[in-house]
């Protein structure tokens, strides 16, 4: 059980360390926004660059923090039922319901998306309009976020197996 406790304490390490890192492209992505703003109501000189990228910051800061969502508990879940039961039967329900949704749907994106993400690099696929810009790049965010999510769920149904073990925790 130690040995399962200190993986999901670097397991959570690393989901916390991605998470962090990858928050501060929203700072990024309000900086583009506002200097499009300024750009086109102050100077009346709109680019054509900025839809595109602030577009993939967006999908890039929304996908690479998925896994610190899941991880600060952050996710929309409804709990009018589920908070009424024991510890144990909430780890039995995480259990079934990981195995049953959470872990299908990840994989399946992950195994999707890195073939997404591969023919993508094979055409060095771009953009449809003026700008062109590469899209490659961003679409190899899908399966390596899809990779960092299963490693925190997994980390999450191994916090479940401790709890349903020991019949306590300190992971609640």
């Amino acid at each position: 059980m130690e040995r399962m406790k200190k993986i999901t304490e670097a397991l959570d390490k690393t989901t916390e360390w991605v998470g962090k890192i990858s928050s501060w492209s929203v700072v990024v992505l309000m900086l583009l926004v506002v200097f499009e703003v300024i750009s086109r109501r102050v100077f009346n000189q709109p680019t054509i660059w900025t839809f595109e990228i602030t577009t993939m910051i967006f999908a890039f800061h929304f996908l690479m923090v998925s896994a610190y969502g899941l991880l600060h508990k952050s996710l929309v879940s409804v709990e009018i039922i589920y908070e009424r039961f024991s510890l144990k039967t909430k780890a039995v329900l995480d259990l079934i319901t990981y195995s049953i949704f959470f872990l299908p749907f990840v994989i399946g994106l992950l195994y999707g998306g890195y073939h997404f993400a591969a023919l993508s690099w094979a055409q060095q696929e771009v953009s449809w309009s003026a700008f062109a810009p590469p899209v490659y790049p961003i679409k190899t965010v899908l399966p390596v976020a899809m990779f960092f999510l299963l490693l925190q769920g997994i980390s999450e149904i191994m916090k479940k197996v401790i709890i349903l073990v020991e019949r306590k925790s300190s992971y609640d």
